[in-house]
């Protein structure tokens, strides 16, 4: 299979820069895999979409401000105001590093990504904020160019982040980001520090859709996935089948597991909040012969068409970037031809896409 076979055209003034005012004013595309019927609709109607005994799973993760920028050693600290995050220049010495992944906490290191990259060896030291707020060594370097960095132990480490961080807002949205994004670049539910960037399909809940949701009797529950480079790394390969996907860790609580086997003995339809969502529950089956047992571990499911789906039979998602494993993930659920089939629909009807744009809600 041809990652080539997933790409789609999009005008570049579809991609949407900024959130609108209110979360649920969102436009929503409803894809039914059974009729292969499409509606126009907006986010205030989800509710109504979904069935009385239907279990909505949300992914409970919470973005932290994981792009930091740095000095290298020797290099006087500098204040600098980037303004376009895919095109920024850096002044001599200034490095841009995001962190995706901890890999432990006693040292504090962390997987990263750093630009620009090339200057940037086995060894160096780097200095973060103003003050040197936090100081990091850099250990290693990856396959693609990630390193690996230890921090310089202080008692405060995630409070210093949330006071020189800034929110990873993706490449695609080209501005700086601002004070409203850590509110609105966030679910109304997030409560588990941990990604590096928002699952975006959760975005568009408001406490009073939750409210409506609830009121109708359906039943909720929620899990962890912290998003990291498992979820948005580019696939650098030709062949579908050749590219690998990152580790991400999770953790499903006895309370969310409970009420998704009781769900599913009864024959209920679990949906889906956001491709996260969709890969944790898939995964957690996988090692647990179908099963979802509680507790934690790391996942790299990577789900393209010919997956066999154990759990989710319905998606709510974000419209995705042409031949990304994502937009794979939702041809796997409804079938390719279809959903690129939404795609053109989207784009002819003007839709918002990607992190801040509208939705989709694929049934299959």
């Amino acid at each position: 299979m041809l990652v080539s076979d997933f790409d789609y055209e999009l005008p570049e003034e579809l991609i949407a820069q900024e959130p609108l005012a209110d979360r649920a004013a969102s436009r929503l595309l409803h894809f039914s895999a059974a009729t292969a019927a499409l509606a126009d609709r907006h986010f205030r109607e989800f509710p109504d979409l979904l069935r009385p005994d239907d279990l909505l799973v949300f992914n409970n993760t919470r973005v932290f401000p994981a792009r930091l920028y740095a000095r290298r050693a020797g290099v006087k600290s500098q204040p600098v105001s980037p303004r376009n995050p895919a095109s920024r220049e850096f002044l001599r010495g200034r490095v841009e590093v995001l962190l995706t992944r901890q890999v432990s906490q006693e040292p504090n290191e962390w997987e990263c990504l750093v630009r620009p990259g090339r200057k940037i060896g086995v060894g160096e030291h780097l200095f973060f904020g103003d003050h040197d707020d936090l100081q990091a060594e850099v250990i290693s370097r990856g396959e693609y160019g990630e390193r690996h960095i230890r921090f310089a132990v202080v008692d405060d480490f995630f409070a210093r982040v949330e006071r020189i961080g800034h929110i990873p807002l993706p490449p695609y949205i080209a501005r700086e980001d601002s004070a409203a994004d850590r509110e609105r670049y966030q679910t109304v539910y997030a409560h588990e520090r941990g990604s590096v960037a928002a699952p975006t399909a959760g975005l568009h809940f408001t406490q009073e859709i939750l409210s409506r949701i609830r009121e109708r009797g359906i039943e909720t529950a929620e899990i962890t996935l912290h998003v990291g480079l498992g979820t948005f790394q580019p696939v650098r390969v030709e062949i579908v089948e050749e590219h690998k996907l990152h580790s991400e860790p999770y953790s499903i609580s006895e309370e969310a597991a409970e009420k998704i086997a009781r769900a599913r003995r009864a024959s209920r339809r679990v949906v889906a909040v956001g491709t996260t969502t969709v890969r944790t529950l898939e995964y957690a089956a996988q090692q647990s012969h179908g099963e979802i047992p509680p507790g934690s571990g790391e996942a790299n499911l990577f789900i393209y068409p010919g997956f066999e789906f154990q759990v989710v039979g319905a998606l709510l998602t974000n419209f995705h970037l042409p031949q990304s494993t994502l937009l794979m993930l939702v041809c796997a659920l409804s079938g390719k031809e279809n959903v690129l089939r939404a795609y053109r629909h989207a784009v002819a009807e003007r839709y918002r896409f990607y992190s801040y744009g509208d939705c989709m809600f694929v049934e299959r």
